[in-house]
């Protein structure tokens, strides 16, 4: 047997930030995008604005808009049970592979409240109040399902009918540019016109293979934890397991095993790493159990905190908030005067992109 390569932090970074487009700036559709990251997170509405700004070039927010208006992309709950920007594809392929995950943090977070509520029940009343099609609140189909399971309360029924049992999608103007809508949902299945693709009868587990392999694409190289993190799905080892002929090893500095796809890009680590603005939430950070690729241990809590960071020499560097139209930078260290100077002519950028006619550099 060979000697496995190590990679350290750095080469980790900049696979990482190709993988993630942020080496450069592609030049690819929008939708592609969404694809190849797996999706964006998404709770709130405008980052992935961001998120794809810093990722393309010449991205307008009316591609954006169009794709969710088209319902080629869609708002749902799925990995982690947190709000993603998914192709409608994706989302047909992955959904029924999480239910399970969907199902048990739901009853996880309010398991008193749900305790001899049975799910199935659940279910259906909940599919009978989305029948019609018209777009509900979260609010309103707990508080519809509350007349027959009074002990629960709306808002524990809700959830589990709404992020779990039944598919389904949140529908514009939320999520769409500039705009400032609620959340109205309906099936994912009458959005999209078509239904979630089941499990497979026999136990194999096509899509947690698929679901791997597309996680390298974006992730890689990574550990088993980090894609079950990114995920929140057990019983993905199986799955990479079946798929570990199809893949290349190697050991971080630590001696951990990462997996990775064989003509995955990972490149020099000496390749230089543009100033980039990511959003909250960002995949690019939330994408792995070990962060340390991308931000120190000491500021970990900042990426779950919902702070908006920014990128230099690879790693996170400092934050950013907007107020009155100006993007303010504040560092985590001290800044070079050519670091410095490179995140003030980024940061205008951003604010001509946040204020004026929506278009990367």
């Amino acid at each position: 047997m060979g000697t496995v390569t190590t990679l350290d932090s750095r080469a980790l970074n900049r696979a990482a930030l190709a993988r993630q487009l942020l080496l450069e700036r592609a030049d690819l559709p929008v939708v592609d995008v969404v694809s190849h990251l797996c999706g964006l997170q998404a709770q709130e509405p405008q980052e992935p604005f961001v998120g794809l700004w810093s990722r393309l070039r010449g991205f307008q927010p009316a591609a954006l808009d169009e794709l969710l208006t088209g319902r080629r992309v869609v708002r749902t709950h799925l990995m982690r049970r947190t709000i993603h920007l998914v192709t409608a594809d994706d989302v047909l392929a992955w959904r029924s592979r999480h239910e399970a995950m969907l199902r048990q943090r739901v009853f996880g977070v309010y398991r008193r409240e749900l305790d001899g509520v049975d799910p199935g029940e659940v279910a259906a009343a909940a599919r009978a109040e989305l029948a019609r099609d018209e777009p509900r609140t979260m609010a309103d189909i707990g508080r519809a399902l509350a007349g027959r399971w009074p002990s629960a309360g709306p808002r524990p029924l809700g959830e589990l009918a709404i992020a779990a049992l039944v598919p389904t999608v949140q529908v514009p103007p939320r999520g769409l540019w500039r705009a400032k809508a609620g959340v109205q949902n309906v099936r994912l299945s009458s959005w999209l016109g078509r239904d979630v693709e089941p499990l497979p009868e026999d136990g194999a587990d096509p899509v947690g293979q698929a679901l791997a392999r597309r996680y390298l694409a974006a992730f890689g190289p990574a550990t088993v934890a980090d894609l079950r993190a990114w995920s929140g799905l057990a019983g993905l080892p199986a799955a990479v397991a079946a798929i570990r002929d199809e893949l290349v090893a190697f050991r971080d500095e630590h001696g951990r095993e990462l997996l990775d796809l064989p003509d995955a890009p990972r490149p020099d680590p000496g390749t230089p790493a543009p100033v980039r603005f990511l959003p909250a939430f960002d995949n690019a950070i939330l994408g792995y159990q070990d962060r340390s690729r991308i931000i120190d241990d000491a500021h970990r809590n900042l990426s779950v905190a919902g702070e908006r960071v920014v990128l230099v020499d690879g790693r996170v560097a400092a934050t950013w908030t907007v107020e009155a139209d100006t993007v303010t930078v504040t560092p985590l260290r001290r800044f070079t005067r050519a670091e410095r100077t490179a995140v003030d002519e980024e940061a205008r950028h951003l604010t001509a992109f946040l204020t004026g006619d929506g278009r990367t550099p």
